[in-house]
């Protein structure tokens, strides 16, 4: 596998699902309404990434396998909300049908190399609490829990 540089026709192909699929996530698991959380993704996007692939301080990299592409991450540099030693793992996505064949770890390794070159510390990253798959990856790459965020769902009165 190699990570390669995301094309602006490769990042026009995923934007759309990036901002659906966070919605739906925010839906789920912090219980917003639909409208809203299209809102908050759209809006979350659009500032994250102004420029597209050439936004400052983003690392957009296409994962493939020979001339097969097989998924995307998306990694934020040091110096913005983390902190000034902290990238931040802002996504990542293996595409169906080619899940479940250790791509998604591969590419976490291959991105925490390019940022070692870097001389990045850290990598950072926030993962839905349903997102169960993605948590057993995380901890079997090293990763620990530094926060955590809990909510619950309080009937209205009555």
């Amino acid at each position: 596998m190699e990570l390669r540089p995301m094309t602006a026709d490769e990042f026009a192909r995923v934007r759309e699902p990036l901002v659906r699929s966070y919605a739906e996530a925010m839906v789920t698991d912090r219980g917003l309404a639909p409208a809203a959380a299209l809102d908050r993704a759209t809006t979350q996007l659009r500032e994250q990434l102004p420029d597209g692939v050439d936004s400052a301080g983003a690392l957009l990299r296409t994962a493939r396998v020979g001339d097969v592409e097989v998924g995307w991450i998306w990694v934020g540099l040091p110096g913005g909300p983390a902190g000034p030693h902290t990238a931040w793992l802002n996504n990542i996505e293996v595409h169906p049908g080619h899940r479940r064949q250790g791509y998604g770890r591969r590419m976490i390794q291959l991105v925490e190399a390019e940022l070692a070159a870097l001389g990045v510390p850290e990598l950072g990253l926030n993962v839905f609490g349903s997102n169960t798959g993605a948590i057993h990856l995380y901890h079997g790459l090293g990763y620990r829990v530094a926060a955590q965020q809990m909510t619950k769902r309080i009937s209205p009165a009555g």
